[in-house]
């Protein structure tokens, strides 16, 4: 389809090296081909791998990169010609930083912890599993495969080993995180903490301004050109549409590993895709609204506000337990733990007085639980950044 190409695009764009502590190589899973665990053009899957040291030596952290999704044959074919959708063209090296950062000062609870980057070149969220590939198009739809195989490889490399473990994610790959939560926690040894974190992976199944629901019918979309069905949680396929397993708020109320998740309240992307997406925004009304909520007329903010009350409604499964963890700012943001100016910066966003690597740090080690909602306006919170677009 590509409608939500320019969406996605932006984010390819920001997929690019992050000044952090250093440029991590890029490793080529090529025995996972012979598996058919590939790219969708067919090439070899790739991760970055900093290992852990001292006290972190048995501690891991797989977190799985963003970049938005391809629906029809046209737009992954589109997208086979990029880093998104092939190995081939992914940056050799890339800089880690935020929560997968290797500093003390800036990531104090996982700085020397294994840390993995798995890179996104399926278009699926890791759930596509096609065994048959179309001649014509030659399109691999292996994005499940791709997310075993690397898993299998890092515990062969030691994960097996783990005292302590999160599978994380930005985007797309937050909602991998969630997707394949339950599975991670089954793979590592029953005595290690096993939790995962979803950064601004939250989607919700939201009304556009028509009315609508266009972000379903992509997902729907996404779900059958993939063979995704299969791969999504039994706990939800069995009780509704697969396209459904797509939105987390129907995934979360049976996930039995502890989730933390980070998101903004007026989600930059979501606002552009899910509530004003430009396949219903006919007479372009929303156009500069949407990258920009200062250029919002009243009316607009109202409907924004509307949003937000969606966005707390489908929360309501994270808040409700006392297990899982929520970061909700009332910034106009998307991806907020990447970078250590956001994860942990003195300028960075701040709910109840704390920053986000204090949030999941002292939740994931159980020192204390943290589910804290921010003020309810896009300008309530002096802390919140300019529009955050990290992966």
């Amino acid at each position: 389809m590509g409608r939500l190409k320019q969406c996605w695009s932006s984010l390819l764009v920001l997929a690019v090296v992050v000044i952090g502590t250093g440029a991590v190589p890029i490793t080529y899973l090529q025995s996972a081909v012979a598996k058919g665990a590939v790219c969708l053009d067919g090439s070899a899957p790739a991760y970055h791998f900093d290992k852990g040291f001292g006290s972190g030596v048995n501690n891991w952290i797989v977190h799985m990169e963003g970049g938005g999704w391809c629906t029809d044959v046209a737009s992954c074919i589109e997208r086979k010609g990029t880093m998104k959708g092939s190995s081939k063209f992914m940056n050799k090296d890339f800089g880690f930083s935020g929560i997968l950062g290797g500093k003390q000062s800036t990531n104090p609870d996982f700085y020397n912890w294994n840390r993995i980057k798995v890179r996104y070149c399926d278009g699926s969220s890791f759930t596509g599993n096609v065994a048959a590939v179309n001649p014509a198009n030659k399109l691999f739809f292996r994005g499940a495969r791709v997310w075993r195989a690397v898993v299998d490889d890092l515990m062969a490399k030691g994960m097996k080993n783990a005292q302590n473990a999160i599978l994380s994610g930005c985007s797309a790959g937050a909602l991998a995180a969630i997707l394949h939560c339950d599975t991670f926690r089954a793979i590592l040894p029953r005595t290690a903490r096993v939790k995962c974190v979803s950064d601004a992976g939250y989607f919700i199944h939201g009304k556009d301004i028509s009315g609508g629901s266009y972000i379903q019918s992509y997902y729907s979309k996404v779900v059958a050109l993939h063979g995704s069905a299969k791969s999504l949680p039994i706990s939800c396929t069995s009780k509704m549409k697969p396209e459904l397993c797509f939105f987390p708020q129907y995934v979360v109320p049976f996930m039995r590993t502890p989730l933390f998740v980070i998101n903004a309240a007026f989600d930059s992307w979501q606002i552009k895709n899910v509530l004003a997406p430009t396949a219903v925004d006919k007479r372009k009304e929303w156009k500069n609204c949407k990258l920009d909520l200062k250029k919002c007329s009243a009316a607009q903010l109202k409907t924004v506000q509307g949003f937000r009350d969606q966005m707390m409604r489908a929360l309501s499964p994270v808040h409700s337990t006392p297990s899982r963890g929520l970061f909700l700012d009332s910034c106009h943001a998307h991806c907020q733990g990447g970078s250590a100016a956001s994860w942990s910066g003195v300028k960075g966003p701040q709910v109840a007085n704390t920053r986000i690597s204090k949030a999941v740090g002292n939740w994931f080690y159980g020192r204390s639980a943290f589910q804290k909602i921010d003020c309810p306006s896009p300008t309530c919170n002096p802390t919140c950044p300019a529009i955050s677009t990290e992966d």
